[in-house]
Parts: C-alpha cells; structure tokens; sequence
C-alpha cells in the first residue's frame, strides 16, 4: 500500500489558482480512475475534476468556497502497491495530472449536503440539489426511491408537499418573533460575478445614456411574423429583432462594438457581431454568446436566443458558449422599470439595456395618440466610447427600431 498525492493541475488558459467548488467524495471512500472528485471554478468556467487513480481516499485539503493555487495538494489516495512506487506516484507528471480535469457546463458551486441519515453524500441530480437547496431542505430526511437510496425529483417534491414530515411527524410550530440571522458563504459562480461586477466598476468609466423609443411599429412586426411563422420557426421575442436592428447600426459605429486588451493596451475592434445576451440563472446572470449575428436572420437568432437561454438556465452551457461577446444585450423582460444604468461587461466597451415598453399616450403632428413606448438604456467605457458617438449610435439604433422595414434593406 503507498499514496498517491494529487495536486491541482493547470485547467487550462493559464489558469493559476481555482476555487473549490463541492467535493464529490470523503474521507474513506473507494474511487476508481476518472470518477469525478471534485469541481473547481476558475474565472472562466466550472471544471470536473476526475481522479487519476483507483484507490481509497486518505485525505482531503480544503473546504468549499477556499481558492487554491495550481500545484497544491489537493487529495492524497491510498492506493495498491509497495512503498517502492511512492515516489513516483507523489511526482506524477503535471500532464497526467491535468488529464484528470475535465471541463464542464458552468453550474452553482454548493457545499455537499450533510449526511444526517443515509450516512454519506445523499446520491441526486444537479437539479435536484439545487432546488432542495433553495427550499432550505437537508436531502438526508428526503426518502429516495430511486436505485441506492438516490433521490429522484418526484421524492423532493413529495417530501416539500407533504410539508416535510419525516415517520408522519409534524414540523414544529412557527413563532414570529425572531432574531435568527443565516450566513451564506460567497462561493463558486456568485464568488466569479461579483468578482467581476467590483472589477469593471472600479476599472471602467461607465456613462449612461437613455433614450425614448416608439416600438409600436417594431411590436407590429413581431406579432405579424409570428401570426405568418412556419410550424418549425420558434416563435420571436423583441430580442431577435432587436439584434437584428443592432448588427446594422453598428455597421457604422466599430468602436462601439469592442473589447479591450488592459493587459497590451489594445482596443480590438469586431468587424463581426458577437452579442452576448445576459440571462438570469439561478446561480446568477450568465451571458451565453450568438456568434456572428449579423450573418442570421431572425429565425436564426430567436432559435440560438432560447437554445443557450436554456442551456445557461440548465447549468449545460459550455465554455465557449459563456465568452467572447463584442457587446450585450441586457433585459428584465416585463419587469424592465423606466431606466437602467447596466454594468459593462469587461472586457466589452458597451452594453444595451432594454427597459419595459409600455402603451401611453404622445404627441405627434399636435395629435395626442396611444403609442407602444420604450426607454434603451446603453453603459460605455468612457475611455473609448465618447458620449456624441454613443449617443450618435443610439439615435440610429432608433431609427431602425422605430421604421423596422430598413432593417431589412
């Protein structure tokens, strides 16, 4: 018997240092080679990393949410063998080390449920264990009826109906004073976001500006595409249309449509379009990204808006699909309000936020009318968007808008 000490590898791009995100194995548990041991995150995506050997776990070296630097140990296996192998098990090359991580879709970062009566980590679904965490639920007192005691969703949600009894016992009674307070640890994609929220707004020079939109032309032509649409076409939303309309306008406005090197001091300007479109998740705002939207038409878009909309929301978006944005777009949908100020997306110059549209009245021709009216709000870095050139951009983003039919000209 001799021991494997396994440290964290390289996970790519350079990566340094990564959080732990939630330990699949303790302490005593038998693993086979390429079992998922652990996630990781790093800045860019969460990662699975799978053990490189068979053996038993002999110890683990940190709890969810620390950050530790490539090189450090991580878990140490007690594997077969005599003591002759030690040595080069422990000095195992740093390329067979990082064969072990593998990445995946981004997901929330929870600490493993604690084991109150199956004695070990509760067998379940990534989904499953976020909404039992959401709903303040320990997944031990959760009766699974799924192949080893795993916990189905069905079982979740009969537990949550039957108000959480365990053996038929009634939960205690609710008193309405209290002083109890919960602490939640900041860990894995909250930890990156707000990361990267406190960097771009201490880097970036944010200026917003607002204007008013008339969109009733813009939503006229949405709900004739949809009336006309083929069985096969998904059905549109304003945001298609809206990148559409974008791709156009930003034709002539190349410095409203770039990123900035801070590390070679370059401003890269996109010939093509690749918006990101920030979507709410319940682990937080992710930002899956539409390659080349100014080569699609809006059946396109619609289709790529709710496959990586779903692919976020699901945890499954890949790497490649959460980076490389030029601009976003952001939009609370219904619950839009009047004005944003949206924070950039570093490292973007720009972002689009879309406020909610409303029907009131307005003047035009000295006629007072009903019309369908919408506030855009845009953030640039001031660096190196000025405020006559973004607002230039806005006042043609708008007559796209408000006269769809160029758009398409």
């Amino acid at each position: 018997m001799s021991q494997y000490v396994f440290k964290l590898p390289d996970l790519g791009e350079g990566t340094v240092e990564a959080e732990i995100g939630e330990w699949h194995v303790k302490v005593g548990d038998r693993v086979n080679e390429d079992d998922v041991i652990v996630d990781m995150m790093t800045d860019k995506a969460a990662v699975e990393v799978s053990a490189p050997v068979t053996g038993r776990i002999a110890s683990l070296h940190g709890d969810p949410g620390d950050v530790v630097a490539v090189g450090t140990n991580l878990i140490v296996f007690d594997v077969e063998g005599d003591g002759a192998d030690t040595a080069a098990l422990v000095a195992a090359e740093p390329e067979a080390q990082a064969a072990a991580a593998k990445p995946m879709p981004e997901k929330p970062a929870a600490a493993p449920a604690a084991p109150a009566k199956k004695g070990g980590r509760v067998m379940t679904s990534p989904a499953v264990r976020a909404r039992a965490k959401k709903a303040g639920i320990d997944l031990a007192d959760v009766p699974g009826s799924g192949a080893r005691g795993r916990v189905l969703a069905r079982d979740l949600e009969a537990f949550i109906a039957s108000g959480g009894r365990v053996g038929g016992a009634a939960p205690a009674p609710a008193t309405r004073e209290t002083d109890e307070v919960e602490e939640i640890k900041v860990i894995g994609v909250r930890r990156v976001i707000a990361k990267k929220m406190s960097e771009s707004k201490r880097n970036i020079p944010h200026f917003t500006y607002v204007d008013e939109i008339d969109v009733t032309q813009f939503e006229a032509l949405r709900r004739h595409l949809n009336e006309n649409r083929r069985e096969a076409q998904p059905k549109l939303t304003f945001l298609p249309l809206l990148v559409t309309a974008l791709a156009k306008t930003l034709e002539d406005f190349p410095q409203c449509n770039a990123t900035y090197d801070a590390d070679r001091e370059v401003v890269v300007r996109h010939k093509a379009l690749h918006v990101g479109i920030a979507t709410q998740t319940d682990d937080g705002l992710k930002v899956p990204v539409i390659r080349q939207a100014q080569a699609k038409d809006v059946w396109q878009l619609a289709g790529e808006v709710r496959e990586l909309s779903e692919l976020a929301r699901n945890g499954k978006a890949k790497k490649a699909q959460l980076t490389g944005s030029s601009i976003t777009i952001t939009s609370l949908g219904p619950l839009g309000g009047i004005v944003t100020t949206p924070v950039i997306n570093a490292p973007e110059v720009g972002i689009i936020g879309v406020n909610k549209a409303v029907d009131r009245p307005v003047v035009i021709d000295g006629q007072i009318t009903i019309r369908t009216m919408m506030n855009l709000s845009v953030s640039f870095d001031h660096r190196f968007v000025d405020g006559y050139d973004a607002a230039d951009m806005v006042r043609v983003l708008k007559g796209y808008i408000e006269h769809p039919a160029t758009m398409f000209m």
